[in-house]
């Protein structure tokens, strides 16, 4: 048997369970693909957004939704090392890949450290839409799993003094008729890292020609202070990643100070007297 196919069977035997039937379980119960779609799926090079593009192509070759998709690569900039790893792990894979080069690693150098994550990812969204739009794709596929969904959740508590999350799929708001979805959000991170340790395969992964130019190191990173703090809870809570996930689907409007849709704020006072 050919590499690729062992690495697609061991999707859907080996991690049917963890990867597998988790993947289609948030297609089928956030509706993420849907007849006649046309769906870019974006790989960065990383573990995520490659197993997200096998478990795509493989529910295109035995689900019972009629879609199309293509794969893309956008190439913010990437090193030459990178840049062929990637190109490397799609023939490994066995995936069609197109790859579209830009210019954002050379932009956001000329930035300060504090804005540089900030407008390169402003900046990857921007082309990203734009190469759906022109290859008339309604849907735009991203790797984000579980993990990036518990991680998302705590930065907006502690550092942004709000509650909200990352979602399963969600409407651009400059880009009409274009939806982005996020089918690997029931997939924890572990089962990805098992996956791609089972199989032997190698990925790049933070890419960014900034920081490597920079004093800056992962070390400094406010998601892998989430990501510590959460795996120090588990020692304690083994079930704490899911209930901040579950808390998530169980609001309890009763017992909120404030809430705001569409930048309007509403008080839980100005309900308290009807009642």
């Amino acid at each position: 048997m050919e590499r690729y196919k062992e690495i697609e069977r061991s999707i859907i035997k080996k991690y049917r369970r963890d990867i597998w039937s988790k993947f289609i379980r948030a297609i089928n119960d956030y509706k993420l693909i849907e007849d006649n779609d046309k769906i870019m799926v974006c790989i960065s090079g990383g573990k995520d957004s490659f197993l997200l593009a096998k478990c795509i192509e493989e529910l295109k070759r035995h689900g019972k939704s009629n879609f199309e998709v293509r794969y893309v690569v956008m190439n913010p900039g990437y090193n030459e090392i990178n840049k062929k790893k990637i190109i490397e792990n799609a023939e490994i894979l066995n995936l069609p890949i197109e790859m579209f080069e830009s210019d954002i690693f050379n932009v956001v150098k000329t930035f300060e450290l504090k804005k540089s994550c900030y407008m390169c990812a402003k900046m990857r969204r921007g082309y990203l839409y734009n190469k759906a739009k022109e290859l008339g794709c309604n849907k735009i596929a991203l790797g984000h799993h579980f993990n990036d969904v518990i991680e998302t959740t705590l930065l907006s508590m502690f550092y942004g003094a709000e509650i909200k999350t990352m979602m399963p799929k969600l409407h651009s708001d400059n880009f009409p008729g274009i939806e982005l979805i996020r089918p690997l959000f029931l997939v924890r991170e572990e089962s990805i890292i098992s996956w791609a340790s089972t199989n032997k395969l190698e990925f790049i992964n933070c890419a960014c020609r900034f920081t490597e130019a920079s004093s800056r190191n992962n070390s400094d990173s406010k998601r892998l202070e989430m990501k510590l703090l959460i795996k120090n809870m588990l020692k304690i809570n083994k079930d704490v990643d899911y209930n901040i996930f579950k808390a998530l689907d169980n609001v309890n409007l009763n017992c909120i100070l404030g809430t705001k849709k569409d930048g309007l704020y509403k008080s839980f006072l100005d309900e308290y007297d009807k009642r």
